[in-house]
């Protein structure tokens, strides 16, 4: 796999954008496209042997490439400039050509053509280069509208028009680029939190400063009050509130001990921490978090596949119903030719689709972004949009309801066993797991373990080994079940612990049962409110659990979920969610765990827990909350919600201002720069229409 970066002068507006997309993905080989309209750079992921097919491509559509790395940045920065003297000097000439005929010399002028023709090549070459390369293609985009409405204009003798048209076009193609980048960019911002340097701890014991690209993993740095903590990585000395606000959207500061987890760009708000680093500056969550969001923006949303294809089919029609306007009231009614000519290249320049093509992708990239300041990573437009569609959500019970810690509270030996023994050896087999009841088994255990041989993980029943030279069994109550030594005494101790809302599970071998343990979780203070505030919105709730069915009832009386599923292994967790989706037609999934994956995969959209999920779990997912907190899933889909409403409105929009002025366009009252500048307003309005996500405020803890 390959990444090239090229620069693209002539790239400038979110239809150009489109047309690359197009172009590039026809092509085998290419893997994504990453486009940034502002500073005109294209970045390819790619398996081709060269560049030059993608060289070539863009040539074809009038767009001419080269490769970032060949040029340098003194190039970039004088071409940069060259780029805006031109475009200033061209919005003076054609200004200067529009006053001068307005002062009485006409438009015919021999000074008017000139100072035209001359902002004409200033700031319209890369426009009419693009159109002709559209002609011949046969790809009726903006450029082609705009190319045909300038030399129609310069054609009928319309120099000043022809010159405002241009500029005006050129300005609100670089207001754009430059509006459309900011909402992209706002959430590389965050990289910005991140210290470039960092406190590391040397051999003799002295601290020096680095650069924090130069911290190897494994190092430990130290944080002092005030600083931001520069690389991800776990406390390993000192305790103090750390302001994780930029990562997990929570605006009270997180008490961090020993053993706590610290991400890079976090505030250290009291005393001195010294942190192991567990990865280097770009494995830190704050750079996944920007480079998924990055991927997600590059994807196409189904709004913007839609208003991509009716544009397509638009702008042909617009362009058949110009050549009837120009020809139809001179050749049926004898009107004058070239006043209907001018009416209907005025009619071209308000069709235009450029409000209509970046009305939807500067909603969706501004709500990606709004999402992930406040700690919600969406890994693509498409979920976002859907959010508001979800008519049920499951739910998995540890570590989403309730807080995935739970602690050890039972030991019961049977058949006269040594309680010691049992917590023994059951601890040594949990040692080897992750999931959180294991690792509840295995801290209730502070002495020696036992070495374990031919360890296997059961999904939704427990684990297995071999434990001082005999085969052991450590699960629920199906695996008791299933395993044959669920026995009256078994029975009676698990439905005990059960009754009061434990997890219990058995130690076992092959023969009979050892003893019974039991852990017990207690449900997050915010998943309450948040499952209320689902009900609220009119989504009906259930809960999916390996765990068995009465501790399942148990806590989900205490945060009123209304269905409730245990002993559910995940193939069964599955086929619930198929069964929702059948009753349902739209339905999320929330989990943390490794059995959680497949559920998460079939479900409509994904959610995962992401600060204490999983990696599985994170990666199927299509959302990750960046805190453990389900009022997460709550804030998504108003943010998906309002993100449709903003959607409606810039389209609803666009398509109004358009309707609008193609009636003054018909009645002959508006010209070329006044349909220009109404193209501009409508851009500019669904723009920061779209840009207002990015304000919206957070939520209140």
């Amino acid at each position: 796999m390959r990444r090239t970066e090229f620069v693209v002068p002539g790239m400038d507006c979110a239809t150009e954008e489109v047309s690359i997309r197009q172009r590039l993905a026809a092509l085998r080989g290419i893997e994504s496209i990453g486009i940034d309209l502002a500073e005109r750079r294209l970045t390819v992921e790619h398996t081709l042997p060269d560049d030059s097919s993608i060289i070539r491509e863009l040539k074809a559509i009038g767009l001419k490439a080269q490769r970032a790395d060949e040029l340098s940045a003194a190039t970039l920065a004088r071409q940069a400039r060259l780029r805006s003297i031109a475009f200033a000097a061209g919005g003076v000439l054609a200004l200067g050509s529009e006053g001068v005929s307005l002062a009485g010399f006409g438009e015919q002028h021999a000074l008017v053509v000139v100072m035209a023709i001359l902002a004409i090549g200033l700031c319209g070459l890369p426009t009419l280069r693009k159109g002709w390369a559209a002609l011949r293609t046969l790809t009726l985009n903006i450029s082609f509208l705009m190319s045909i409405a300038v030399v129609g204009a310069m054609c009928i003798g319309e120099w000043p028009e022809a010159a405002m048209v241009v500029f005006l076009f050129s300005l609100a193609e670089w207001i754009e680029a430059r509006s459309l980048s900011h909402a992209r960019n706002a959430v590389r911002e965050l990289l910005a939190l991140a210290p470039e340097d960092a406190t590391v701890l040397q051999e003799d014991g002295s601290w020096i400063k680095k650069r924090a690209e130069e911290v190897l993993t494994g190092a430990v740095v130290r944080i002092k009050p005030g600083e931001r903590v520069p690389l991800d990585g776990i406390v390993v000395f000192g305790a103090s509130a750390v302001d994780q606000a930029p990562i997990t959207g929570e605006s009270v500061p997180v008490e961090k001990g020993i053993g706590a987890t610290v991400f890079a760009g976090t505030i250290n708000a009291e005393g001195v921490l010294d942190v192991r680093t567990t990865g280097g500056k770009d494995q830190t969550t704050i750079a996944k978090i920007v480079r998924t969001v990055q991927e997600a923006q590059g994807q196409r949303a189904p709004a913007q596949r839609f208003v991509d294809a009716f544009a397509r089919v638009y702008t042909p029609i617009i362009c058949v119903v110009a050549v009837l306007v120009a020809t139809l009231p001179w050749a049926v009614f004898g009107e004058p030719f070239l006043s209907w000519l001018h009416r209907a290249l005025v009619l071209l320049v308000i069709a235009c689709p450029c409000a209509l093509v970046i009305s939807t992708p500067v909603t969706i990239v501004s709500g990606l972004a709004a999402a992930a300041r406040r700690g919600i990573l969406i890994k693509g437009g498409m979920h976002l949009e859907s959010g508001r569609k979800l008519r049920a959500v499951a739910l998995d019970k540890t570590g989403t309801i309730t807080t995935g810690h739970p602690r050890l509270t039972d030991v019961i030996p049977l058949r006269g066993k040594d309680r010691d023994r049992v917590l023994q050896l059951a601890a040594s087999l949990d040692a080897l797991s992750d999931h959180p009841v294991a690792r509840a088994v295995a801290a209730g255990w502070s002495g020696a373990r036992l070495p374990v041989e031919r360890f296997a993980s059961l999904p939704g029943r427990g684990v297995a080994g071999v434990v001082a030279g005999e085969r052991m069994l450590l699960g629920n109550h199906r695996l008791a079940e299933d395993t044959g030594i669920c026995g009256a005494e078994v029975e009676q101790a698990l439905q005990a612990l059960e009754a009061r809302g434990k997890t219990a599970i058995v130690l076992m071998t092959e023969r009979e049962a050892l003893g019974v343990l039991a852990v017990a979780d207690t449900v997050r203070p915010t998943s309450v409110d948040a499952i209320r505030e689902l009900h609220a919105m009119g989504l009906r709730t259930t809960m999916l659990t390996g765990d068995n069915a009465r501790t399942a009832a148990s806590i989900a009386s205490q945060v009123d979920v209304e269905d409730v599923r245990g002993d559910l292994l995940p193939a069964d967790k599955v086929a619930a969610i198929d069964q929702l989706l059948v009753r349902y037609g739209y339905v999320g999934m929330v989990g943390d765990g490794v059995n959680d994956a497949p559920a998460l995969a079939k479900a409509t959209i994904g959610f995962a827990m992401g600060k204490g999920g999983t990696d599985v779990a994170i990666d199927t997912a299509d959302v990750a909350f960046m805190r453990d907190d389900l009022r997460g899933l709550v804030e998504f889909l108003r943010l998906s919600s309002r993100t449709h409403a903003v959607l409606l409105q810039n389209i609803t929009l666009a398509l109004s201002m358009k309707a609008a002025f193609f009636a003054l366009a018909f009645a002959g009252v508006a010209n070329l720069w006044m349909a220009v500048i109404a193209d501009m307003g409508a851009s500019l309005a669904v723009i920061l229409n779209g840009l207002r996500l990015l304000r919206q405020a957070p939520r209140q803890e």
